[in-house]
């Protein structure tokens, strides 16, 4: 049997939330035993914890944002798959600000320093979560999306992703094994549309945002001087808007980034059913918004099955996530 691990000792992060802006230190400690993923808010009167499970999740609006207790956190995503896809079961994440710092946009800092501090084996068996008889399947019949579990001996993710976009039409990811994550998705980076950006600037949704911790998609041709606006209230360097592309200052890495950075999303929010899966999931135009409502459906199943069942449960989303065509 696998046994549970936490880490062998704490480690600390520190920078800007993605949406607020706001700077802010995030602190892993080890947990001991059947602790799961707990969240502290170190700076709110005392210091309230968030259970990082998939009920607890209050918004999905281009991030999963937490809350519990009178206190909320947000954009945990990426953190949450860092400890996920390095087998840690058991951690107490300290943050002293409304937000994960959003880093490079990617899980990468979070694996490095994982590593670095290493795991500890516990005394109690980790518990899998698996249904070998049963797919479970939630879907959005407005847009399409889905995401299905199917029966396997270990865990695995295809996804799928599509955009109305000369730059970004269809891309695919897979993983096939929880080991495969650091080398080949940890480092990928959120990303996002500039036709998207002016809305989220208006509504102080991207107050961290720069060309260090996102891939900026210029897919549609826009007035000079538009841009340049843009530009100067991101506080980046004016850009050529005669020439489509890519629009950070790090290239992309793979060809198919985003779609990694979605499967990455995937693990970042599955974490919040609260125990490792076996099985194969199927994604196609995942987003926060059905990862949740997937982790939930999971988390619902684990009582409410018998093997026997081969049933497929759908749940319908009560709306679309923004990305799906």
């Amino acid at each position: 049997m696998t046994k549970q691990r936490t880490l062998k000792q704490s480690f600390s992060l520190e920078g800007k939330g993605l949406h607020t802006g706001i700077n802010g230190r995030i602190t892993f400690n080890p947990a001991p035993d059947n602790h799961g993923y707990k969240i502290r808010r170190t700076d709110l009167d005392g210091q309230p914890i968030i259970n990082a499970l998939a009920e607890n999740v209050i918004s999905t609006d281009r991030g999963t944002v937490l809350a519990k207790n009178g206190a909320q956190v947000g954009t945990v995503e990426h953190a949450l798959a860092a400890l996920y896809a390095s087998e840690i079961d058991n951690c107490l994440i300290d943050i002293d600000a409304p937000e994960f710092p959003i880093l490079d946009g990617s899980s990468t800092l979070f694996v490095r320093k994982i590593k670095e501090v290493g795991a500890t084996i516990q005394q109690t068996d980790r518990v899998y979560v698996s249904f070998p008889r049963k797919k479970i399947k939630v879907v959005d019949e407005l847009t399409g999306a889905s995401m299905l579990l199917l029966p396997d001996d270990h865990f695995n993710i295809e996804s799928n992703i599509s955009f109305d976009s000369m730059l970004l039409k269809r891309q695919s990811a897979k993983l096939d094994d929880l080991s495969d994550f650091t080398k080949n998705f940890a480092s990928s980076r959120t990303f996002v549309f500039v036709k998207e950006v002016e809305y989220l600037l208006r509504n102080n949704l991207i107050k961290g945002g720069d060309l260090d911790n996102a891939i900026i998609i210029y897919d549609k041709l826009m007035p000079q001087e538009e841009l340049d606006q843009l530009a100067d209230r991101m506080s980046v360097k004016r850009k050529d808007a005669s020439k489509l592309g890519y629009m950070m200052n790090k290239p992309l890495l793979y060809a198919n980034e985003p779609a990694r950075h979605k499967l990455l999303d995937i693990i970042g929010d599955i974490a919040l059913v609260g125990y490792f899966i076996k099985g194969k999931i199927v994604a196609n135009c995942p987003g926060h918004r059905i990862n949740n409502t997937f982790a939930r459906a999971i988390r619902k199943q684990l009582n409410v099955s018998t093997e026997a069942d081969m049933n497929i449960q759908q749940v319908k989303p009560s709306h679309f996530y923004w990305n799906c065509p």
